[in-house]
C-alpha cells in the first residue's frame, strides 16, 4: 500500500532530535510545580521549628506555588517563541 503524502498546510508533527527536546521541556512542568510546592513546604516547616511557630509552613506553600507558576509561564512562554521562529 502507498503511503499517503500529507496535503499542503497540514501541520506535521516534529521528528528527530528537536522533538526530543522540546517534548522534554513540556514534560519538565510536570515537575516543576510539585516540586516547588515542596520545596516551599520543606523550607517553611524548617523555620517553623526553628523559630517555634506554626504558621510559616503555609507562607512556604504559597511563595512555592508562586515560583512554580512563574517557571511553567517562562517554560511555556519559551516554547511559544519557538514555535513561532520555526513558523
Amino acid at each position: 500500500m502507498p503511503e499517503q503524502q500529507p496535503t499542503r498546510g497540514t501541520p506535521q508533527p516534529p521528528r528527530g532530535p528537536n522533538a526530543l527536546v522540546r517534548a522534554e521541556r513540556l514534560l519538565q512542568i510536570a515537575f516543576i510545580l510539585p516540586a516547588a510546592v515542596i520545596v516551599g513546604w520543606l523550607i517553611g516547616e524548617a523555620l517553623d521549628r526553628w523559630l517555634h511557630q506554626h504558621w510559616i509552613y503555609i507562607v512556604g506553600i504559597i511563595v512555592g506555588c508562586i515560583a512554580g507558576f512563574m517557571d511553567v509561564i517562562r517554560i511555556i512562554s519559551v516554547n511559544t517563541q519557538d514555535n513561532q521562529d520555526r513558523s
